[in-house]
């Protein structure tokens, strides 16, 4: 069997301007990311003033370049660097409408009041000691009036009193406060979203001089430092009660990650204030709200099962958790023909799973579900027990198919690759003598260690411990530093002392080494790799053959990059392929039209050719079995029809049409329903065969778990004694991953986060611009 025949359909190669029109969209969607971080307080000043532009060509449609503009004057620039383009267009004053704020002086306000109170005795004293009259000046001409005054007189005679920033003025605001304490307001019109009581330059203009005016003076600055509470907006009360709503469940989906306590906190008490909202107290959240919200979700989700005709249980979380907690969350999915899963159930478990366990926990699932028509639940997908509780399941009840998770499979691969292949030994064993010669060498690990806080900023141990991937990545990223101790001094001095030191510098210039250390990265990358995609496509059981064939393939080709014999690595796969293989692969590879094949005559008929006969067999053996004894004859003359005539040319192209995925570029099934539809619509000569083919072909051969963050597994280990606290996490945890579910959301924030910081790089890094500049 072939990958080619295994994915049949016009698969069109990613041109040059696609690609590159990819990479712009996605430079363009992080330049938007980070400046909206940046508008919110997370960024650098300059974001409020550059907006990122996607150009597209007017030709193709595709994007073209990625610009930046000038908010203030509507220049164009070149996104390359943001932070050298705010420099010199903003910073060096080429912008016509940018000023740079300057740098206030602030005054006390007790020496502000002293200073106006002298200011005007002066005055006072002045006028009458210069014999003119009131409002004539000593030498005989007119004194200008108040009314009068410029700006920058009354900046130069009148003490400012600055609570905070304000920019230069330049429109004088009538307010009714100023008008009775002889103060003039100022604001800016670029900040008057910064202007509050707490952010107003008052600029007291006195009338008289008298002490009244400088009571009066001094009690507005005492209201300014204390103003009085902000009034949000008036909302009607379903407004406040959909305000809430929202609240809720942004807490309940965070899972954890939102402290309840924090949410009695005096600013967010301020927020929900100044929002026109009331106060949402923990013990409500944590009661009446989340029952009632539970109950909506349960319901929901009961709702889409029942109008299902048949589903598939997905279970995830058996095998023990890498983070090292305690409890070990099991999810409980259903996975229906049209595409879509729905949560069912949150186990929490603590310690190793045993099979009896998992026995329980799974069919009192699906007793739950469909109550006495068990027959609905036509197999499980889980991440253990092959080899026990499924075929334990699958034995008694002969209508249902059990798989293993591939993802497993392919972890395990590498497992296998470890304790089978020469190579992989040789390796393992080098890189902990290794590790340990840094790790345990007081001479060589302070050496390692301050070229690492060079290069990483950072000092860390080569990791020596389970699984031993991170050990090889440790050393393949420290290759560099490894190399730079050998020409420290004191790396040298400790060469003529100690023997094992000498050791070290030779396992480090020897280059058959690290081309075996690539030799085993490279093929434990592949394989994580083809699991990571695996996971996050979920597909059907149909393409577990096609996927293995892609494997082999791929490993062949290392083979012959790194010119290694591949006989042991073929064994090492084969077995792990036995291991794990289902006689449904080969069932749902026959019966599904998206993988048959066009002969030389132009027919479309399953691929039976690419089938050994032990499989063949197969899937003869499990068609009868998910039959009637009545149905057996008949089941088995549809199957020969359909292998020998197969399927009209031209509904079998339109389930093999395929498009690309503008997310990922990747080509996908354009109709991810329609092998469903062509059985249900088209083939109704195939009845007894058609029953077996729709509940075989959307079966998925992987299963996706819910990520639980570490708050809510630390708050269960802490409280998991209480019925009552255990029941509460369930809900939130069924809440949170019914909502992930139904927005196909299946990254934690913690992957997002990742992706957004590891996507920018080099001359690109606008978000350590981001940092350099605050």
């Amino acid at each position: 069997m072939s990958a080619s025949a295994a994915t049949t359909g016009g698969e069109v190669a990613v041109t040059a301007e696609e690609a590159a029109a990819a990479a712009l969209k996605k430079r363009y969607e992080g330049l938007v990311t980070v400046r909206n971080k940046a508008v919110k307080g997370k960024g650098a000043w300059y974001w409020a003033h550059l907006q990122p532009l996607l150009v597209h060509s007017s030709d193709t449609g595709l994007p073209k370049a990625v610009k930046l503009k000038c908010c203030l004057c509507d220049t164009v620039f070149s996104a390359s660097n943001p932070s050298r383009t705010a420099s010199e267009h903003l910073k060096r004053g080429t912008c016509p409408n940018f000023a740079s704020p300057p740098q206030p002086t602030p005054v006390a306000v007790g020496e502000a009041v002293t200073q106006e109170y002298n200011h005007r005795k002066r005055s006072s004293s002045s006028s009458s000691t210069g014999g003119g009259t009131p409002g004539v000046g000593g030498s005989g001409g007119p004194s200008p009036s108040p009314s009068t005054t410029t700006n920058s007189e009354v900046a130069r005679s009148t003490p400012v009193t600055t609570v905070s920033y304000a920019p230069p003025v330049s429109v004088v605001r009538p307010n009714p406060l100023s008008s009775e304490l002889g103060l003039t307001v100022v604001h800016h019109p670029e900040f008057q979203h910064l202007t509050s009581p707490t952010t107003t330059t008052i600029v007291a203009v006195g009338r008289d001089g008298s002490s009244e005016d400088v009571k009066m003076f001094e009690d507005s600055i005492k209201r300014l430092k204390s103003p009085k509470p902000l009034v949000g907006p008036t909302l009607s009360r379903s407004q406040i009660e959909r305000g809430l709503h929202y609240l809720s469940d942004w807490v309940y989906e965070s899972c954890g990650s939102i402290s309840f306590s924090s949410l009695e906190h005096p600013k967010f008490k301020a927020f929900l204030q100044q929002m026109g909202m009331v106060e949402i107290s923990k013990r409500e959240l944590l009661g009446s709200r989340l029952d009632s919200r539970f109950e909506e979700v349960r319901n929901e989700s009961n709702a889409r099962i029942r109008e299902s005709m048949f589903f598939q249980i997905g279970s995830h979380g058996w095998k023990s958790n890498s983070g090292g907690f305690e409890e070990n969350l099991v999810s409980v999915t259903a996975n229906l023909p049209n595409g879509t899963s729905v949560y069912t159930r949150a186990v929490f478990n603590s310690g190793k799973a045993s099979g009896k366990l998992a026995e329980e926990v799974l069919w009192g699932a699906i007793s739950e579900i469909c109550g006495n028509s068990v027959h609905r639940c036509v197999g499980i997908v889980a991440d253990r027990f092959k080899n026990s509780v499924l075929n334990s399941l699958e034995g008694r009840y002969q209508w249902m198919i059990n798989l293993s998770c591939q993802c497993q499979a392919f972890d395990s691969l590498i497992k296998d690759f470890y304790k089978e292949l020469p190579l992989f030994k040789n390796v393992v064993g080098s890189c902990r003598k290794l590790a340990n010669f840094v790790n345990n060498n007081g001479t060589l690990r302070n050496c390692f260690h301050k070229y690492q806080l060079r290069v990483f900023r950072n000092v860390f141990e080569i990791s020596s411990f389970e699984p031993v991937y991170g050990m090889i990545e440790d050393i393949m990223s420290s290759a560099r530093e490894l190399e730079l101790v050998l020409v420290d001094e004191s790396y040298k001095i400790a060469c003529m002392e100690d023997p094992a030191v000498r050791e070290f510098g030779d396992m480090i210039r020897d280059v058959g080494f690290w081309n075996d250390l690539d030799a085993v990265r490279s093929l434990v990358k592949l394989v994580k790799e083809m699991a990571r995609e695996f996971e996050m496509e979920r597909p059907l059981v149909g393409q577990c053959l096609p996927l293995w064939d892609e494997l082999r393939t791929k490993v062949k080709e290392w083979c012959s990059k790194f010119h290694i014999a591949e006989i042991m690595v073929d064994k090492v796969i084969e077995r792990r392929f036995r291991k794990n293989y289902h006689p449904a692969w080969a069932a749902a590879y026959i019966l599904d039209p998206f993988y048959m094949i066009r002969d030389p005559a132009g027919n479309y008929l399953p691929p039976f050719k690419y089938l050994s006969p032990e499989q063949q067999k197969d899937v003869h053996d499990l068609i009868t079995r998910l039959v009637s004894r009545e149905e057996v004859t008949v089941v088995m003359s549809e199957l020969m029809r359909w292998r020998s005539d197969g399927l009209d040319p031209v509904y079998a192209q339109a389930v093999q049409l395929k498009q690309r995925d503008p997310n990922t570029g990747k080509m996908k099934i354009a109709n991810p329903h329609g092998s469903r539809l062509v059985w249900e619509t088209y083939l109704p000569q195939f009845e007894s065969l058609g029953k077996v083919a729709l509940r075989i072909i959307f079966l998925h051969a992987a299963v996706r778990g819910f990520k639980c963050n570490a708050s809510i597994m630390k708050w269960v280990q802490n409280h998991g004694r209480s019925r009552v606290a255990l029941d509460k996490a369930q809900k939130m945890v069924f809440i949170a991953a019914h909502s992930k579910l139904e927005r196909r959301d299946f990254t934690s924030e913690d992957d997002k986060e990742a992706e957004l910081f590891g996507s920018v790089n080099g001359e690109d890094d606008v978000v350590n611009g981001i940092f350099v500049d605050q």
